[in-house]
């Protein structure tokens, strides 16, 4: 946990453009953007991936998903939707090993993703 990027954006040891925050959730601004809206949401609980998650994190999980909705509206993609997207595992894309929801928007979203 000490090398993670995520704990350490937690810890505020690295600035972010932190968008919404509360006891158990943060949500920033992405600094690698693959949409003009891009924001990262993650529990303040080091938990590495989905597949790491236990019984008694489901309510850091079902808050998250109850936070995303008023951050894609305070950004103003509500209306137009987004996209809620978690890589899991090497080659599901994950490249930091701290759970994490990206939320895209601003733009039409294709699909297949890649």
């Amino acid at each position: 946990m000490n090398e993670c990027i995520f704990c350490k954006i937690i810890n505020k040891e690295i600035p972010s453009e932190i968008v919404y925050e509360d006891e158990l959730i943060l949500a920033f601004n992405d600094i690698e953007a693959k949409a003009p809206t891009h924001i990262l949401v993650i529990p303040k609980k080091h938990i590495p991936s989905l597949n790491d998650l236990k019984e008694e994190d489901s309510k850091i999980i079902s808050h998250i998903f109850s936070i995303i909705p008023k951050v894609a509206e305070k950004n103003g993609i509500n209306k137009s939707g987004y996209r809620v997207v978690n890589n899991c595992g090497k080659d599901g894309g994950q490249t930091v090993d701290h759970i994490h929801f990206h939320v895209l928007g601003g733009r039409n979203l294709t699909w297949p993703p890649g």
